[in-house]
């Protein structure tokens, strides 16, 4: 039997770490109580490094702020695999700029494992805001990775990622066990964009998908002034699955009061591969609408 319990945390970015070493202890105290709870893997929000503004040097310009968070990004990511390996529970550290060889940044997730792994999703669909001039420009992705821990069959995408139907008609070939997506979304539109657009996901691909959001503001931020989120575990629409679609939805939050999203949520595994395998009541399987035309009249 198939069991790969995740935590979801909707890290509140106001509890401002003073160092790169205050936002790896506070990851770490995260990993703890996931692990206390049974937890296989934590889950973090996209872009929850800016909490790492709150130590960001005086006069730094909103333009420099990727290249800042990069750097911290790249200074505590061996800490990071690091704690996947002590606590035994792989981790989902959200998403953070990613310097790339030929010059600027990717918004990149990556998922430690305890044996040492690394998988990596950078984001593919890029909001108006991040493929501004100004101030935080990053590139896109190219690739979209398919990986396994412990027996389950993973992917990731990034926020606006999900809701995109053409990343998921590449993903429904590939029989995935779970879709992973950290989000960040100032506003209630965006959170009900990503969220419904998740589920909807859920059925399309017959699988489990999984979304933690960041909420709360960071110090020192120039660029979100708000972030809403709760957290999700949606699941295909079937009798046998409790026929809604959502197993887990918690309501979501500004997290002004310091409030933080958490949840151990359960993949129903075993469950869905039995109705992928042909116990689904309508599914047809990765139909990739071949032969049909668009008549425009």
């Amino acid at each position: 039997m198939a069991e790969f319990p995740i935590a979801l945390c909707s890290l509140n970015l106001g509890f401002a770490p003073p160092s790169p070493e205050a936002y790896v202890t506070a990851i770490d105290q995260r990993m703890a109580r996931a692990k206390a709870d049974g937890a296989r893997l934590l889950m973090l929000p996209e872009y929850c490094i800016e909490a790492c503004l709150a130590f960001r040097p005086q006069g730094l310009a909103p333009t420099g702020e990727m290249a800042f968070l990069a750097e911290v990004a790249v200074a505590i990511e061996p800490q990071l695999a690091a704690l996947a390996v002590r606590h035994g529970l792989s981790l989902l550290a959200g998403s953070m700029p990613w310097p790339q060889d030929g010059g600027g940044h990717t918004n990149r997730a990556i998922f430690f494992t305890p044996d040492g792994c690394r998988h990596v999703h950078d984001k593919l669909s890029l909001t108006p805001f991040e493929k501004a001039p100004e101030p935080w420009v990053l590139t896109p992705g190219r690739k979209l990775t398919v990986f396994e821990v412990e027996g389950v069959r993973i992917a990731m995408l990034i926020c606006l990622d999900v809701e995109m139907p053409a990343l998921s008609c590449l993903l429904a070939k590939e029989h995935l066990d779970l879709l992973l997506v950290p989000s960040m979304t100032g506003m209630l539109s965006g959170y009900h964009r990503v969220y419904d657009c998740a589920k909807a996901r859920a059925v399309e691909l017959l699988t489990s998908v999984a979304l933690c959001g960041c909420t709360g503001v960071a110090r020192g931020t120039t660029q979100n002034d708000t972030n809403v989120s709760g957290a999700a575990l949606y699941v295909p629409c079937e009798a046998e699955l409790g026929y809604t679609g959502t197993a887990v939805s918690l309501t979501p939050t500004g997290g002004e009061n310091g409030e933080e999203p958490y949840v151990v949520v359960h993949p129903p595994i075993d469950a869905v591969r039995r109705l992928r395998a042909g116990a689904a009541e309508v599914w047809p399987g990765a139909w990739s609408a071949q032969g049909v035309e668009i008549c425009r009249q």
